[in-house]
């Protein structure tokens, strides 16, 4: 339920407090978003298996956002579109942890006892 709430929050304060990303950095901010949305998904599937931990997701969140935004960077740098690699692997995670909150959630609350 903490990564759920934290996402709402983040979208709030997204939407309402002032402010704009330079063009510059907007290809290494949309990879971060992704990253950290991978894991706020990956923590919903956690915390509805009921395991989720707040170190390993921090640490996740964190980790994953950063190692983004610096491939991202790199491949800048070299002049090589890097970040695709990102979009690729965090895309299709999200889309699985996706499917895989919407299973638990059909599970827990639309199947019928067959006992």
């Amino acid at each position: 339920m903490i990564p759920i709430i934290g996402l709402i929050v983040g979208l709030i304060a997204g939407i309402f407090l002032p402010g704009q990303i330079p063009a510059d950095y907007s290809t290494y901010v949309a990879v971060g978003i992704l990253a950290a949305l991978d894991s706020v998904l990956g923590g919903g599937v956690a915390s509805l298996e009921k395991r989720f931990d707040l170190s390993i997701f921090l640490s996740g969140f964190l980790g994953n956002t950063v190692l983004a935004m610096l491939l991202a960077f790199v491949g800048d740098k070299m002049g090589i579109p890097l970040y695709m690699a990102a979009i690729f692997a965090f895309g299709t995670r999200l889309f699985q942890n996706f499917a895989s909150i919407r299973r638990l959630l059909i599970d827990k609350y639309f199947k019928k006892d067959t006992d």
